[in-house]
């Protein structure tokens, strides 16, 4: 369905029919999409431009995201939702090993379908991994299973995900680590996968629970990630949105070394200023950060990339900043003269905006020291 993106009655419409929708600008122009799931998510910036929505609304931290500690790294790797590929193909921007696999529409969504017992595909780095990593992806499964060689090669320990259990951690030895059992809670949903590497110390997450949390992970390190993936003709596995990123320092001490901080970590509802639950763990490092350096203030700046119009995109990006503004002064209790809100829009890309990296490195909310 296509909607003007300040159409409200349209976009509802859309929803509650569970259908995609395109947004469009005044003269017709697509400036955002709307994916048919209701989980769509965009990290830092967006295109269109909905209403606010109140701080009190605001679900990060609450529930079982209270303890979720996933922070993505900061520097996208290599990030593709499939969209620049052609139905019936094999990803260009993944390598193939091994297997049946081509790219599907399933509810209206780009997916890789792997349909044999042994699909193998690389993501891949284009450098050695650093020692701080993350990995996120998409994945629905109907009993068959995906395992994660992050030595890149079937060597050394494997994480393993599936629709039939939460996730767990294979040793190179056989002996399974942190699986959490059969329940079949996740046979054909589609759900979110996160790792998160911090030299051998590996943690693990399906959507908002941790699963995997092992000190000594055995792993070479190289410049890519292994996906084995077991599905069948009548049982295929899907997966999509696959986002491998560099890790980094504490927010504080880079703030402290440059004055400002890019985060990736902060999330919003598309087209608009709701920060998502995903958001809990780096919203919870920087209000941290205030209460334990009482003298410190910042300008929070919300940056977009430059996919549809400016001075929508500046209008957002302020709704956002006041967002994660609000919710920092009403959760911490900082004084709100520590802390201003700035709209930034697409005014200040990080990185050119011509590759997917480069545009979701760009969406994004800066903190910045101020005296």
């Amino acid at each position: 369905m296509t909607c003007l993106a300040t159409d409200q009655a349209c976009i509802q419409k859309a929803e509650k029919t569970g259908s995609a929708v395109i947004l469009t600008d005044a003269s017709g122009k697509e400036v955002s999409r709307r994916p048919a799931a209701a989980s769509s998510v965009e990290s830092g910036g967006s295109a269109t431009q909905e209403r606010a929505t109140p701080a009190s609304r605001l679900r990060a931290g609450e529930g079982a995201w209270a303890n979720y500690d996933f922070i993505p790294g900061e520097r996208p790797l290599m990030s593709d939702d499939f969209s620049k590929d052609v139905i019936g193909d094999f990803p260009r921007r993944l390598e193939a090993s091994e297997g049946n696999a081509e790219l599907v529409i399933w509810k209206n969504e780009r997916w890789l379908q792997l349909s044999g017992r042994r699909n193998k595909f690389y993501v891949s780095a284009g450098s050695p991994l650093p020692s701080r990593w993350t990995l996120e992806f998409e994945l629905v499964s109907d009993g068959g299973e995906c395992w994660l060689y992050p030595s890149g090669e079937e060597s050394g320990d494997y994480l393993r995900f599936s629709g039939r259990h939460d996730g767990g951690l294979k040793r190179a030895d056989g002996r399974d680590v942190g699986t959490s059992g059969y329940a079949d809670s996740l046979r054909n949903t589609p759900f979110t996968a996160r790792v998160m590497v911090d030299g051998r110390y590996v943690k693990a997450y399906v959507n908002e629970r941790r699963v995997v949390n092992i000190p000594n992970l055995d792993y070479t390190r190289g410049d890519k990630v292994l996906f084995y993936c077991d599905g069948t003709t009548e049982e295929p596995l899907l997966v999509r949105n696959i986002r491998l990123a560099s890790g980094g320092r504490k927010l504080y001490d880079a703030l402290e070394e440059s004055g400002r901080v890019a985060t990736q970590g902060i999330f919003f509802d598309v087209g608009s200023d709701r920060i998502r639950p995903e958001s809990s763990p780096t919203l919870k490092e920087i209000g941290q950060m205030l209460t334990e350096h009482a003298t410190l203030r910042l300008v929070i700046e919300g940056h977009t990339d430059n996919t549809g119009a400016a001075a929508s995109n500046l209008a957002l990006s302020q709704k956002r900043a006041d967002a994660v503004r609000a919710y920092l002064l009403e959760s911490n209790g900082v004084d709100a003269s520590r802390l201003k809100a700035k709209g930034m829009g697409q005014t200040v890309p990080a990185v050119p905006n011509t590759t997917p990296e480069g545009r979701q490195q760009n969406r994004r909310v800066e903190l910045v020291k101020q005296p």
